[in-house]
């Protein structure tokens, strides 16, 4: 191939389709017709000897030529767009709307931080929050359906670190903040003045958070290992509920400590360690690559992640008042 006949307007459709992974979007974001890159990528293939991209149930699959050769270009653009584009970023003039994900017990340790931010210095930004269904939220990054998700996504995380999961050229993700899970009950549980045992973890009736209503979690993974299990009486879908039930009930749950304070119900409750190993609650926050160059996006998780440093303050504070 000779580089100095090839049409350099090809890389930027191979780019935003290799973002995408689907056609129909990445013609969309291009404001071009869906034929036109089609037919843009037909002469791509062409000029450089290789499928790139094949079709999918879902949209398309690069080959591994396309993995390989398209950071260069990815960075090759960026150069470009730097270069050509304007010096100046005001915030205070972007107008953007952009959904996020988030359980209710993280945007109410987040959002307070963001909002004071936005009203401040960003009026012209609007966030929708829509509910967390999910602890794999890659498929609504990929389909556009939000633009950011925040929360504990250790199975997700660990495909990304490890290079395994799908798309994972095109979902990035920062570590926010790491806790641990303890073990919560009411004041007046029959637990509360005695040691927690695995004996009498197991024995007790139990209410897991679970976003999607599946009855079993990491805490029914580390029980398995050590050949133990548990009942679970009741599954939610939302932290304040969680600690509410829990609060006038029985139960016990397991919640990561610094959420505790966001159910609501702090006054009422109590936590112990587990009687048994569990990993690090790890919250994190994923996006898609679409939006790395997207400076109002990046100016949104430049402040929650300023917003983290308020909340850890906030989980000192709530500590000194539990542990009291």
């Amino acid at each position: 191939m000779n580089f100095l006949s090839l049409d350099l307007n090809l890389l930027r459709v191979f780019d935003t389709v290799m973002v995408e992974q689907n056609l129909t979007r990445a013609a969309d974001k291009l404001a071009m017709t869906q034929p036109a890159v089609s037919n843009a990528l037909k002469r791509l293939r062409l000029s450089l000897k290789d499928e790139l991209l094949v079709r999918t149930a879902y949209g398309v699959k690069p080959t591994a030529r396309a993995e390989a050769i398209w950071p260069a270009i990815r960075q090759a653009l960026s150069n470009l767009e730097a270069a050509i584009a304007p010096s100046t970023f005001d915030i205070g003039r972007e107008q953007a709307t952009f959904r996020m994900a988030m359980a209710d017990a993280t945007a109410a340790l987040w959002m307070p931080g963001l909002m004071r931010a936005i009203e401040q210095q960003a009026p012209g930004l609007n966030i929708r929050l829509v509910p967390l269904i999910t602890r794999e939220p890659q498929g609504m990054l990929i389909h556009g359906d939000i633009d950011l998700a925040m929360g504990i996504f250790p199975g997700a995380v660990a495909q990304l670190a490890g290079g395994q999961a799908p798309g994972r050229n095109s979902i990035q993700y920062q570590r926010m903040y790491s806790g641990h899970y303890v073990c919560v009950m009411s004041k007046d549980h029959p637990l509360a003045q005695e040691e927690l045992t695995l004996d009498n973890y197991c024995a007790a009736n139990h209410l897991l958070v679970s976003f999607s209503g599946r009855a079993l979690g990491l805490v029914d993974d580390a029980l398995h290992r050590a050949g133990r299990q548990r009942r679970t009486l009741l599954t939610v879908n939302q932290f304040f509920t969680a600690g509410k039930v829990v609060a006038n009930s029985d139960l016990l749950t397991v919640l990561p400590y610094h959420l505790i304070e966001s159910t609501g119900m702090s006054n009422a409750l109590i936590w112990k360690p587990l009687p048994f190993e569990m990993p690090t609650a790890h919250i994190d926050m994923l996006w898609h690559e679409r939006n790395n160059r997207n400076l109002a996006h990046q100016w949104l998780r430049d402040h929650l992640s300023t917003t983290t440093k308020e909340m850890q303050n906030a989980v000192k504070v709530q500590q000194a008042q539990l542990d009291l």
